[in-house]
């Protein structure tokens, strides 16, 4: 066997053992009830649970406790996944800008059974396109919006 093939065969074998090292810490999408059921199964690595920030009829976001203050790195809010389950976020970092506008909200972490929240690592947030200016017609094509000055 020529070395560039031994050499080769090297490269391969060290590029597919940091393939499957890196899946094998890759987290998963799941709900509160799925990140409950595995810390109570004692499974605490990261997760990540999508969902939206719970607001009222006017858009108002309810429940988010954010003193920069008297804590800067103390920020709680509370979430609905995608299952439509609530439940009390902790992040132990400065709330995150553009929150308020966001659509939807990721959090990565593991759940706190203890006190019954939420512990995130991480907030990833989905702000709203630049491109919903316009709006639907009937038949889903996009209208454009015109301004006008009076």
């Amino acid at each position: 066997m020529k070395k560039s093939h031994i050499i080769a065969l090297g490269v391969i074998a060290i590029a597919v053992g940091i393939i499957i090292s890196t899946v094998g810490d890759a987290s998963t999408y799941v709900g509160f009830s799925e990140a409950e059921e595995l810390a109570k199964n004692g499974n605490n690595k990261s997760i990540h649970v999508v969902g939206s920030l719970k607001k009222d009829a006017q858009g108002n976001i309810l429940g988010m406790i954010y003193d920069p203050v008297t804590d800067p790195n103390s920020f709680q809010f509370t979430m609905i996944d995608s299952l439509q389950r609530e439940e009390r976020v902790i992040y132990n970092q400065p709330k995150p800008q553009d929150l308020d506008k966001s659509e939807k909200v990721v959090v990565v972490g593991s759940m706190d059974l203890q006190n019954k929240v939420f512990r995130a690592e991480q907030i990833l947030l989905k702000c709203p396109s630049k491109y919903n200016n316009g709006e639907l017609n009937p038949e889903g094509e996009k209208q454009a919006v015109s301004m006008q000055n009076n």
